[in-house]
């Protein structure tokens, strides 16, 4: 059996392609935020998940304070 190596060499070509594209558009949907900006949504996030109507402020006394 004779393998059409042009094919098989296009068709891994496209599906390299493919994903990549695929790999662009789910880098572009996200959004790039400031470490600021992070670690608030981060702990309005935890504050939701916990129950707590409002998140500890930074530099409070539970990040062990001596």
């Amino acid at each position: 059996m004779r393998v059409p190596w042009k094919l098989l060499g296009l068709a891994g070509l496209a599906g390299v392609a493919a994903t990549g594209a695929a790999v662009a558009r789910k880098r572009r949907a996200q959004r790039e935020y400031s470490p600021d900006e992070l670690r608030e949504r981060l702990h309005r996030r935890l504050a939701e998940a916990s129950g707590d109507a409002e998140p500890e402020p930074p530099g409070g006394t539970a990040r062990g304070a001596l």
